[in-house]
């Protein structure tokens, strides 16, 4: 009995031997043995605790921030997933998401099919990647997104890189989109720099991976990036600032348009030349290191830089633009699509009457105080060949050559004289120059003299106003205003005595276009400038026909006219416009208290009007119909004129009678005999 509490107080607990890592098992002891035991594994065992916690709480500390971090990252992925869930819910569902159209361009080209100018939101007209020479969108690749053909819309080395640099040099300077990403903001988004944006760019930038192949992103793009100066797609930058078409650009020109997305305005070539010309060195730089560009082109593009070019007439040009976007709804209706329009213009005509009327008003403009004037020349039969409505586009854009109303002065005699002849008389007919009186009315001629008895050549051809008045209440103004409407004045005329010396308003290309009967033997046209309109793949959309007004005037009246009106420039008051070698002629203009100067003439190939005067009405310092009115006619004829065989005057002895379709006597097919079509032409441009 004595000996139960004694083993109760000898047993000991079963301890971890930690004198063997391996030895695991426990063990009961007894006595000293026992004792030896628990001291010598106390021993062990308090080293072996002094150890085993740190290890613990080492391999806790390493478990807690593995298991954070999970947790931290199934949260992050969590919330990233509802971040991106609930932008995409802003944006249509992706069944209904669809690539915008593009806004529809106009491109109005010239007779011989370069371009005049772009008209629509765009500056210029879709291309396809298959027509670019291929430096262009490696260009774009190069210096925008090198990694383009190989991520899916996203680029996370890119942005990681981006993000580096902009902490790097503590600030943004630069981005991570990708092409496409820009494709999605330029599609689809504003333009409001947010996180929120650029989570839907990136959405929309994987819906654009998924349904386009890469070359139709880059396409799409090429189409849709903003060059500056309302340019929008690389024809469009082409056209703007090289003056040629996308498919022609040279690897320096490519460079030079690929730098310039990044900052338009900043590094627009025609504005900043040495700022663009440093970016395209680093787009040339970007293109060799890709292997895109040989060395050799690499050298030539940094040895002979782009250089921005300014096509001529390009500026005059947009009046002629202005006047088919006027009427072009006329013939196609609403454009829906890209579309192309073949004018009449002659880029080299265009360009000698810009430079014709800039250079005279540059050069006595200010002596004479006159600012403004406006061109006009058409075939006979009613073609334009060029159009300035003003002295420069950029300044102004109202077209005078159209819009303008302004009074003709003596420029408007040859109806009158017209009319007499149709009443029988003839340019040998005498006539008093000589004060006449009319109601209180007291018309003088120009140099205040009278000449007593003269012909009516020489009435027309020294534009006396007694000869002119005498002649229009002789034959009466409402016959004067039947034979101009006749001829293709449209705008409203006062049947007064007045009228012989063109006191009511008329634009310049129905006066000239008047004259046109003149040059073509009698036929009455309606001006135009439209030849033809192609839609998409080069689809026919609208051809001009032959037509108009048939014949309006006698050709022995065509005779009689042409040669009073030759002697206008042989011994009358156009004296200086006389072509050696042509015959020519036209009659000149100057309204009362020298407001307006005009001059209208003609050879048999050409018909061309000037207009110079004041916008606000304000007198010259008395610049008349035969001093540079005349003066820059003749310019511009020598030029126009220049290379072209001679054509003589209907009506002159040996020449046959030729008709505005080209020397056929006979109507045109389908021509109408009254003025309507003429007067609803007119209506539609002026807006009467």
């Amino acid at each position: 009995m004595s000996k139960g509490p004694e083993r109760r107080r000898e047993r000991r607990e079963p301890v971890f031997d930690s004198g063997d890592p391996s030895d695991v098992g426990l063990r009961l002891s007894h006595g000293d043995r026992a004792g030896g035991t628990m001291a010598r594994s106390g021993r062990g065992g308090d080293k072996g605790r002094r150890q085993k916690p740190s290890r613990k709480r080492s391999r806790s500390l390493i478990g807690r921030l593995i298991s954070w971090t999970l947790v931290v990252g199934i949260w992050a992925a969590i919330g990233g997933t509802g971040l991106v869930a609930y932008h995409a819910t802003q944006l249509p569902p992706i069944d209904q998401l669809s690539v915008p159209k593009r806004p529809p361009n106009v491109a109005i080209l010239a007779s011989d099919g370069t371009l005049l100018a772009n008209r629509g939101e765009t500056g210029g007209r879709s291309v396809s990647i298959k027509e670019l020479p291929p430096h262009l969108p490696r260009a774009f690749v190069a210096i925008e997104d090198r990694r383009f053909y190989g991520h899916f819309g996203i680029d996370p080395l890119g942005i990681a890189r981006a993000a580096f640099r902009n902490l790097t040099s503590r600030g943004v300077s630069q981005g991570g989109s990708t092409l496409t990403q820009q494709l999605a903001k330029n599609l689809f988004l504003t333009q409001e720099r947010t996180a929120s944006r650029k989570i839907q760019e990136a959405i929309l930038a994987l819906w654009l991976e998924h349904q386009y192949t890469k070359d139709q992103i880059l396409e799409l793009y090429l189409n849709r990036v903003y060059f500056g100066a309302g340019a929008y797609g690389v024809e469009a930058a082409a056209q703007r600032y090289y003056g040629k078409p996308a498919r022609e650009v040279t690897v320096a020109e490519a460079a030079t348009l690929a730098g310039l997305v990044q900052a338009p305005s900043r590094l627009a070539p025609n504005r900043n030349p040495e700022a663009a010309r440093a970016r395209a060195e680093l787009v040339l730089a970007a293109m060799a290191d890709e292997g895109y560009i040989r060395p050799e082109q690499h050298k030539t593009a940094l040895m002979e830089p782009a250089k921005p070019t300014r096509r001529a007439g390009a500026g005059s040009a947009n009046y002629a633009a202005d006047l088919v976007m006027d009427v072009l709804d006329d013939f196609v209706g609403t454009v829906e699509s890209d579309i192309s329009v073949r004018t009449t213009i002659d880029p080299v005509l265009q360009a000698a009457a810009e430079r014709s009327l800039t250079e005279e008003l540059g050069q006595k403009g200010a002596k004479f105080g006159v600012q403004q004037g406006a061109v006009v020349a058409m075939r006979p039969d009613g073609a334009l060949r060029a159009l300035v409505g003003g002295r420069d586009y950029a300044e102004s854009q109202f077209n005078r050559a159209t819009n303008a109303k302004r009074q003709p002065g003596s420029a408007f005699k040859p109806f009158v004289y017209l009319a007499a002849v149709e009443a029988g008389l003839t340019p040998d007919t005498v006539r008093e120059d000589g004060p006449i009186s009319v109601r209180g009315w007291n018309p003088e001629n120009y140099s205040r003299d009278y000449r007593g008895p003269v012909t009516l050549r020489d009435g027309l051809a020294l534009s006396l106003n007694t000869v002119a008045v005498r002649l229009g209440m002789e034959v009466g103004p409402k016959k004067v205003v039947q034979i101009a409407r006749r001829l293709g004045i449209a705008s409203a005329l006062q049947p007064n005595a007045s009228i012989a010396l063109g006191t009511s308003e008329v634009s310049p290309i129905e006066l000239v276009g008047a004259y046109a009967a003149f040059a073509n033997g009698g036929f009455g046209v309606v001006p135009y400038i439209i030849a033809e309109v192609r839609g998409p793949g080069g689809k026919v959309i609208y051809r001009r026909t032959e037509g108009g007004l048939g014949r309006v005037i006698d050709s022995s009246a065509v005779a009689m006219m042409n040669g009073m009106m030759r002697e206008t420039l042989l011994t009358g008051t156009a004296r200086k416009g006389e072509i050696p070698g042509w015959e020519a002629a036209g009659k000149t203009g100057t309204s009362q208290e020298f407001r307006d100067a005009w001059f209208v003439g003609y050879t048999g190939n050409l018909v061309a009007g000037v207009w110079l005067g004041n916008d606000d009405g304000t007198p010259t310092k008395k610049v008349s119909g035969g001093g540079l009115p005349v003066e820059v006619w003749s310019r511009f004829m020598k030029a126009g004129l220049q290379g072209e065989r001679p054509v003589a005057l209907p009506g002159s002895p040996g020449t046959r009678v030729a008709s505005a379709s080209g020397g056929r006597s006979s109507r045109p097919a389908g021509a109408q005999a009254g003025p309507d079509p003429l007067t609803e032409f007119f209506d539609k441009l002026f807006g009467n």
